[in-house]
């Protein structure tokens, strides 16, 4: 059974252009490194979330899979170093998972 790992992370509008230009890092960290989680991107453009919200998503194919993705990230340096330079910009941040449903 697959699952979801999410971030959600809010910013100030007004930091927009640089919290994307950190986020482009991410994504050109992500697509170098063999066998690194590889997140989707989007940004609500009509919703309940604040147009302002960056959502990374990456479907593991089981819990175990999705655990060990995100402590990948946690413990990985680069990661840690550009998370840092991001956080000053960000008003709320959480991480969810969610279980694909198979119905």
């Amino acid at each position: 059974m697959a699952f979801v790992l999410r971030f959600v992370q809010r910013y100030r509008p007004e930091d927009r252009e640089v919290f994307l230009k950190l986020e482009a890092k991410f994504a050109a960290m992500e697509r170098r490194r063999k066998g690194y989680p590889k997140g989707r991107r989007s940004q609500p453009y009509a919703g309940r979330e604040e147009t302002s919200t960056l959502i990374w998503e990456c479907e593991f194919p089981t819990l175990e899979a999705a655990q060990k993705g995100l402590a990948e990230m946690a413990g990985d340096a680069e990661h840690e170093k550009l998370y840092k330079e991001q956080v000053p910009y960000m008003t709320e941040a959480y991480t969810e998972i969610y279980e694909v449903l198979d119905l």
